[in-house]
């Protein structure tokens, strides 16, 4: 029987020991792994960062419900590990040129800015990458000219009862809160400067604490208990009067500075919740009560409950 044109290419047509596998999948993994366990030299082409594909991001697989990175793990381990696969990833297949069995893959590998070679899975290029995130360039400028004379002395007196080491950030943010109520931004940055700290690392610690505020507060302000006790007790419904009453929602300020309403998680009174605190005095404020207990306070004619509780 004669040959087909097919068969006789075939023949004619030196095949490579190699293989290349597209896409680094369950499917390509296990191919890959078939193949170098085979004697075939593997590379393994993906445009993702990683090998795994989709079944990653599973679960449990069907039918048996098994957990999917039970079964992917040790297949990415092995082809990691195999002498007979090349990972190239990140990568995109471009062009093919010759015959089957003897071509030539024109591969684009796009840049990672990362030398692999060296690569720990550290992560701290992610943390610190030009395309993600802005470089800030430091600043030469004396911080100390954006600041009033007046501003300028009490925030240097901090630094005498304090010092000027790193262990002074939260001492002097903390005084900073208390004499202006908030954290101005050019104050930051003088306390920066002075103690030689990024301004990145003072902008985290004056964000990471919630008593902490980069906006200016309103003279009051007024704190509802939002823990269990109280919210068991009625405080979510004395929330909403108290936004009624104030027309703000919490975490703003009154337009005329006056009230600054927030939530917090508990305020250590859970015996006589639901608990509102104006300023740094306690009182008791059922459903229904604000109104009266914010004019009462207006008039500085209310009683703290912490004091009523001690009669």
């Amino acid at each position: 029987m004669a040959a087909t044109r097919e068969e006789e290419i075939v023949e004619k047509t030196p095949v490579s020991g190699s293989v290349m596998v597209v896409g680094a999948g369950i499917s390509g993994i296990q191919s890959s792994l078939d193949l170098a366990d085979s004697g075939f030299k593997v590379y393994l082409v993906d445009k993702g960062l990683s090998i795994g594909g989709k079944m990653t991001q599973l679960d449990k697989t069907f039918p048996t419900n098994d957990c999917s990175m039970c079964i992917l793990a040790p297949k990415l381990v092995a082809t990691g590990r195999h002498p007979n696969i090349e990972i190239i990833t990140y990568s995109d297949l471009l062009k093919l040129d010759g015959d089957p069995g003897n071509f030539v893959a024109t591969i684009k590998k796009r840049a990672r800015s990362v030398d692999l070679s060296l690569c720990n899975g550290c992560g701290l290029c992610v943390e610190n990458c030009l395309v993600r995130y802005k470089p800030q360039i430091p600043e030469t400028r004396d911080a100390g000219l954006d600041l009033e004379r007046e501003e300028r002395e009490k925030v240097d007196d901090l630094f005498e009862v304090h010092g000027r080491e790193n262990e002074s950030l939260i001492p002097i943010i903390q005084s900073i809160n208390d004499e202006y109520g908030y954290l101005p931004k050019n104050i930051l940055r003088y306390v920066s400067q002075e103690l030689d700290i990024p301004f990145s690392q003072v902008y985290h610690v004056a964000t990471f604490y919630t008593s902490y505020s980069l906006e200016p507060r309103g003279k009051h302000t007024i704190k509802v208990c939002m823990g269990t006790a109280c919210h068991v007790r009625g405080s979510p419904r004395v929330l909403d009067e108290i936004k009624r009453h104030l027309k703000i929602e919490a975490g703003e300020t009154t337009d005329d500075g006056l009230y600054t309403l927030e939530t917090v998680n508990c305020l250590g009174a859970c015996a006589i919740g639901p608990v509102v605190v104006i300023n740094d005095d306690y009182y008791m404020v059922k459903p229904g009560e604000f109104a009266e207990t914010i004019e009462r306070f207006e008039k500085s004619d209310i009683s703290p409950v912490t004091t009523e509780v001690e009669k």
